[in-house]
């Protein structure tokens, strides 16, 4: 794989990243791993040092150039068009096919790149995924990847990348008194856990709203900053 026998050996030796809860990764069987993301770069760093392959669902504009379908395609990732209905659908259907299979999946639950470095709400396919192929969801951390590659830049820069990966999540464990899937809990939950491994500061509005000039939600009570005494 693109990963280990070309990018592995050069992201290791220039940035040195630092990893930790590995532990917290399932060996083996479907699993979705679930991480903020700040940065082109965060592809390539959080799944370096995963011992199996993570697929990623990425936006099918990518495969639109010759130089880029090839590197995509090197980097276990797979095209899905980012638009509403049927197509989101289809993105949904696609992940859970590679989890029934076994495969590990990787998602951006912000669904765009955080547009200024602060962790933004999540939407809610993930935890769908996850429930319909009957996986768990391991939250995981970035941090440093934004100062790597910054918003607009074509050249990385030296910096310090640490990824921290979060004990694994069922969201077959929230359901309403019929059983019914919590899907929005789960999500909000998720995304506070990933906000502590992280370090980044909460906005309760989706990242692609806030790119479109849109004003926050109110806050969710779980991502609410804690009162001050």
């Amino acid at each position: 794989m693109l990963k280990h026998v070309l990018l592995g050996p050069l992201l290791e030796l220039i940035w040195r990243p630092r990893v930790r809860g590995l532990e917290n990764v399932p060996r083996k069987g479907g699993a979705i791993i679930a991480a903020n993301h700040l940065s082109f770069m965060d592809s390539l760093f959080l799944p370096l040092k995963v011992p199996r392959r993570v697929t990623f669902l990425a936006k099918a504009e990518y495969w639109d150039k010759p130089w880029t379908r090839w590197f995509f395609k090197g980097v276990g990732q797979i095209p899905v068009r980012r638009r509403g209905g049927r197509a989101s659908e289809a993105a949904l259907e696609a992940g859970v096919e590679i989890l029934r299979q076994g495969g590990l999946l990787g998602v951006y639950p912000e669904g765009t790149r955080s547009p200024d470095g602060r962790l933004y709400r999540g939407h809610t396919g993930p935890a769908r995924m996850a429930w319909k192929a009957g996986v768990v969801v391991v939250p995981a951390g970035i941090r440093g990847t934004r100062e790597v590659l910054p918003p607009g830049s074509y050249l990385p820069r030296l910096g310090r990348v640490e990824v921290v990966f979060g004990l694994p999540m069922d969201p077959r464990e929230y359901v309403d008194a019929y059983g019914h899937p919590l899907f929005r809990r789960f999500t909000d939950e998720l995304m506070a856990r990933i906000r502590e491994l992280s370090g980044q500061e909460y906005v309760d509005v989706y990242a692609q709203a806030v790119k479109e000039g849109k004003r926050p939600e109110k806050p969710s009570e779980l991502l609410r900053p804690p009162a001050r005494p």
